[in-house]
């Protein structure tokens, strides 16, 4: 850690909004922050495969704020174009002029730019990330006639749900080959009660408590469910049950009702929810 830190330099003024200012609270479940800073010392792109909620954006923004490195982040559409990422041409009273993408903005100032839930994005789109992700580290700017070589701080991210994978979104071969990848899961238990009792505001009792309704969940997956509770969701409960909130009416609002519409379901939910509150 100290070895990079040694090796970090003063960011341009251009990099400044994109800082992340404070330290976002992570906690480490194995190895994985030891491991992308050894990919971002050879600017490899990385790619994060977890279940919704377990941490993935806060485990980029941590590595970001670590790294004292400007962080980029793009929520993935199906509606996104090519021309959404890399840039476009605007009309305004002067004529046309051309403005810079997230993806070129990223490349030009040497930010991570992190791409979050890229299967939802359509795969005529993700194509235009390639000759970033290789030897080359360019990025073709067609409309501007213009070919961008990556700042050598640049770094580019990918994170996607496999749970949610289908045929129609799923990473191509010669897409995911080009990243090393990190598995996120839901924290152990110890270590998910910590982090609901930091970022929720509530005793480590209840933090504990909520833990096992999320696990009571999460055994449900395949069998009704296709997710269970996350450590998102259970912090939003805990959130609540802070300002006061009775625990029961906290966990079916927080916990309960994002999650099925299946009536047996929640009933089955607002059941462990009894056990343990």
């Amino acid at each position: 850690m100290n070895q990079v830190a040694s090796q970090l330099q003063t960011e341009a003024p251009e990099q400044q909004q994109y800082r992340v200012a404070q330290q976002p609270y992570y906690q480490a479940m194995r190895d994985e922050v030891e491991m992308y800073l050894a990919a971002y010392q050879v600017r490899m792109p990385v790619m994060l495969k977890g279940p919704t909620g377990c941490g993935k954006s806060r485990f980029v923004e941590h590595m970001a704020w670590t790294l004292k490195k400007p962080l980029i982040t793009v929520a993935c559409t199906e509606d996104m174009t090519a021309s959404d990422l890399v840039g476009r041409y605007l009309l305004d009273i002067n004529g046309t002029r051309w403005q810079d993408g997230p993806l070129t903005v990223a490349a030009r100032i040497g930010a991570i730019c992190y791409l979050d839930e890229i299967v939802e994005a359509r795969s005529d789109t993700i194509v235009v990330i390639h000759p970033l992700t290789d030897h080359r580290r360019q990025l073709p700017l067609e409309k501007k006639g213009e070919l961008l070589d990556a700042h050598q701080d640049f770094q580019l991210v990918i994170s996607y749900n496999p749970g949610y994978q289908s045929l129609m979104k799923d990473l191509k071969q010669s897409t995911r080959q080009r990243f090393g990848g990190i598995d996120f899961d839901y924290p152990q238990a110890e270590v998910e009660t910590e982090i609901i009792a930091h970022e929720g505001g509530v005793e480590r009792e209840v933090a504990a408590r909520l833990v096992q309704v999320g696990e009571s969940s999460r055994n449900l997956k395949g069998h009704g469910l296709d997710e269970g509770m996350s450590t998102r969701l259970l912090i939003y409960a805990a959130q609540l049950i802070a300002q006061g909130v009775d625990s029961g009416a906290a966990c079916r609002m927080a916990l309960i009702a994002p999650l099925t519409d299946d009536p047996d379901l929640r009933d089955t939910l607002c059941a462990a929810v009894d056990t343990y509150f």
